[in-house]
């Protein structure tokens, strides 16, 4: 199992990625968007469930805001609470204000399951967030999908107040898929290095640049979709102000 201190290491890297990450431009997107919709949540003391919550690397911005944190994982680590698969989640129907669900939904063969369920543990009113890759590399041998906005749409059918964001548009998912190319194509561990402290570096700050001066809403090729949905009925502590 993984240390404590390892997997705080990789959630503060994800949160505030350094410029040598080749998904830098990617993940301070991310986190741009959601520090703007949680400064939106209405009050404190929210129950949340993070449904792949391994490394929770988003939970920060949620201090001082918080009653209660669950984490769910099929990988266990110091952070997880339950292990278990997120379309069984095993807690009982409407009970939390928050659920977190990133980067998880192209592994599940079913994603309308997991939907499903967290359709079901939110409280009336109660909002989820999650992030899906739109073009990115595969991972693993054992993810199954890939999400446009319509998909996810669709998905969250039984949601009010969809609202899907591209985690930067075109001109960044051309950049930062660049740099994952890379990562792939740098087969040993040496080359990776090198290339992470020269190549990823110039190429993240060209994408930012470049990403800057087009001003375009272009999001045809976004690596990635963050979307924040609130579940129908009621005015749960986590609806929007």
């Amino acid at each position: 199992m993984e240390t404590l201190d390892t997997v705080n290491r990789e959630g503060r890297e994800r949160l505030y990625p350094s410029l040598t990450n080749p998904s830098w431009l990617v993940l301070r997107k991310r986190r741009e968007i959601l520090q703007k919709w949680w400064a939106c949540l209405n009050e404190r003391d929210l129950d949340v469930l993070d449904v792949g919550g391994r490394i929770q690397p988003y939970r920060p911005l949620l201090e001082g805001r918080l009653r209660r944190y669950v984490a769910v994982d099929l990988l266990r680590t110091p952070l997880v609470n339950l292990v278990a698969r997120g379309e069984q989640i095993p807690l009982a129907s409407d009970r939390f204000d928050l659920v977190i669900c990133t980067q998880v939904l192209e592994y599940v063969p079913e994603p309308a399951s997991l939907i499903a369920e967290i359709h079901r543990v939110l409280k009336p009113g109660g909002c989820l967030w999650l992030s899906a890759p739109g073009v990115s590399p595969r991972d693993a041998d054992h993810e199954c999908w890939r999400f446009l906005p319509a998909g996810l749409r669709h998905l969250l059918c039984g949601f009010d107040k969809v609202e899907v964001v591209p985690e930067g548009g075109s001109v960044v998912g051309f950049f930062r898929a660049i740099n994952a190319c890379l990562n792939i194509f740098a087969r040993y561990p040496a080359i990776r290095a090198v290339f992470r402290y020269t190549v990823f570096p110039v190429v993240n700050l060209v994408g930012a640049l470049c990403d800057r001066l087009s001003d375009s809403s272009n999001d045809q090729f976004a690596a990635n979709y963050s979307v924040f949905a609130v579940k129908p009925g009621g005015d749960a502590k986590a609806g929007l102000a």
